[in-house]
């Protein structure tokens, strides 16, 4: 029997055989699962629950396969080379929408999960249109097209599932099928009320800036741009342009290694993160400043990374979590089956085998030490290497989704180290405050930042104020200075507060150590520490509970405590974070008035403050 997960991990990705064969070894599990539960149309991967029902779970397991299925079998010699994947793809499509059979996928209602499925089964339907649809008798056809057909009869969300619609209806348009044409054009009209600049959008949310512009915004966009069947479209021009444009400051969310930012929600897609390259060479886009090398170099390096982490479950199933298996961190809309939004990526597999992407030599990427991009409200700074990313950032917010203080709020967030969510708020080893100031009116009941009155992504620093209670006001400056940070926090307070400050967390594989530089743990990714600035504040580690950072089940997190009275006062706190090294540069700073200026080394750097 072969191993899929073994496979994976040594599947070179070079060519398109290789990621074709990568797309089988994570899809042959689930329909051999789903052949041996007798489901055409469904599958049920795990037990754990999701907002949705477990019926609608089974059926999301199905249909996210055929993000990557629709490209392999757009080409005609791959349903010859895989007919029982074929088979059992439109078997589960015609189970799945015919009303009298058992696996009936049913009527919708307002909101209804199953509309954001509709994107991969409209895309699907495109990709494979002369050799499935056009092959189903004419009930099957009306039978797929009713069920289809309820995404323009009910109410979705106005964020990035107007595109699931966009698709259906391009689908009915391509195969000439009825739809309301001024329901396309207002789809698109909404969405153009997302857009920023620069090729950022927003999702629904001003202030919620994720994974949802590449891999969401811009991967819709493009792919309607190319599976349309309009000649004459007008954002058929502006998706393109403006993902020419994306690319140079999206690229910047990446290192060498493969590793992504991890930030923000539905990070149980892992490789996803890269797809946006993925329809960008699909599509073809010359783009600006940025090179199709460069494209293919991160779209490969960033599967190639995931496929080497403990992602999988013993079944072969790619798992709930982010570099292993974790509940904990995931949102209330991640069932077993939402993993396979990652299947993305293989629309690369529509390109023919002659297209020169295939022949493209992988350009490795270079990234700016430092760059301000304000559309995702971060600092992003690399290493001298490439091979590390921490991206300062303020003004994030997401309202609605587990974990958004955590996922959107902390000071910093890096590919090394990873970031934290909480099992609990009670204590702080519940909480696993890292990169984060949490704050409380005794012991316990800590609370972090979780919305900003104000902000700025200034070149050099960023400012956040925010108001943990009525009459508390904290503002905050985090200024990088790799691999140190400085946080200058100025509190005003009507009451007795607890402050606690955590630096990064790192595995806990190493060793503590203690210095006149601060407190310090040695790991095998990197060194972590914090350093205060006022004789009677030492650091402390703190070992969280287990299954808190997204990265390493088990971490230790440096970290300091000051309690403050009634008034106003400051506090001064650097932060290490210097990943795959274990140096720790001195450091030292100095406030005059509005500046401070910091020393490391032989660097030095003066910072005017303007809030």
């Amino acid at each position: 029997m072969r191993n899929f997960q073994e496979a994976l991990s040594k599947n070179p990705l070079r060519t398109k055989t290789d990621l074709e064969e990568a797309l089988v070894d994570l899809v042959t599990p689930i329909y051999e699962c789903m052949a041996q539960q007798g489901t055409p149309g469904r599958v049920h991967l795990g037990n754990s629950g999701a907002v949705y029902t477990q019926e609608k779970s089974d059926i999301e397991g199905f249909l996210r396969t055929l993000w990557g299925l629709g490209p392999l079998f757009s080409q005609e010699e791959a349903c010859l080379r895989y007919p029982k994947l074929f088979q059992q793809a439109n078997a589960g499509i015609v189970a799945g929408t015919t009303p009298t059979s058992q696996e009936y996928w049913g009527k919708l209602h307002d909101y209804d999960q199953l509309f954001v499925e509709m994107g991969a089964l409209a895309s699907y339907l495109i990709f494979t249109k002369p050799i499935f649809w056009d092959r189903l008798t004419p009930r099957e056809q009306t039978n797929l097209f009713d069920w289809l057909n309820q995404i323009n009869q009910h109410t979705i969300p106005k964020t990035n599932w107007l595109f699931f619609r966009i698709l259906v209806n391009t689908f009915f348009e391509m195969a000439a099928l009825p739809f309301v044409e001024t329901t396309l054009l207002a789809d698109q009209e909404e969405i153009e009320r997302y857009y920023l600049a620069d090729g950022w959008y927003f999702d629904g949310y001003e202030n919620q800036i994720d994974y949802y512009i590449p891999f969401g915004m811009q991967y819709y966009g493009l792919l309607y741009s190319v599976l349309t069947c309009r000649s004459q479209c007008p954002y058929q021009f502006s998706y393109r342009q403006r993902a020419a444009t994306f690319a140079q400051s999206f690229k910047q969310w990446f290192t060498k290694t493969g590793a992504a930012l991890p930030f923000g929600r539905s990070l149980t897609y892992r490789f996803a993160q890269s797809s946006f390259f993925a329809v960008g060479a699909f599509a073809d886009i010359e783009y600006e400043g940025f090179t199709k090398n460069e494209g293919k170099y991160l779209l490969l390096q960033n599967m190639r990374y995931w496929f080497r982490q403990p992602i999988f479950t013993q079944e072969g199933f790619l798992s709930i979590g982010y570099a292993y298996p974790n509940l904990n961190m995931a949102e209330g809309y991640n069932a077993p089956g939402s993993p396979y939004w990652a299947f993305k990526n293989f629309c690369v597999l529509a390109i023919p085998a002659d297209a020169e992407f295939w022949t493209l030599e992988e350009q490795v990427s270079t990234f700016a030490p430092q760059v301000r991009n304000p559309h995702s409200r971060m600092l992003l700074v690399h290493n001298q290497e490439g091979t590390e990313l921490q991206a300062f950032t303020a003004g994030q917010h997401s309202h609605e989704h587990a974990h958004g203080n955590a996922k959107y709020e902390k000071f910093v967030y890096s590919t090394t180290f990873g970031f934290s969510v909480p099992k609990a708020t009670v204590l702080l080893k519940q909480g696993a405050y890292d990169n984060t100031l949490a704050i409380s009116e005794g012991q316990t009941d800590f609370k972090t930042a979780f919305g900003y009155e104000a902000f700025a992504i200034e070149d050099d620093y960023v400012y956040s104020r925010w108001r943990p209670y009525e009459q508390v006001i904290i503002e905050t400056f985090v200024i990088p200075m790799y691999p140190w940070h400085l946080r200058y926090h100025r509190i005003q307070t009507d009451r007795r507060l607890q402050l606690v400050n955590g630096s990064f967390a790192a595995p806990a594989d190493g060793t503590a150590f203690s210095s006149k530089e601060g407190t310090f743990y040695q790991s095998s990714v990197g060194c972590v520490g914090i350093k205060t600035f006022a004789t009677h504040q030492e650091g402390t580690l703190l070992m969280p509970e287990p299954n808190t950072n997204l990265l390493y089940s088990r971490t230790v997190i440096p970290q300091v405590s000051k309690t403050v009275l009634a008034g106003q006062q400051e506090w001064l706190v650097a932060c290490l974070g210097n990943a795959f090294s274990d140096q720790i540069p001195p450091f030292d700073v100095t406030i005059t008035a509005d500046k401070i200026t910091m020393s490391q080394g032989d660097q030095r750097k003066t910072i005017q403050l303007n809030y």
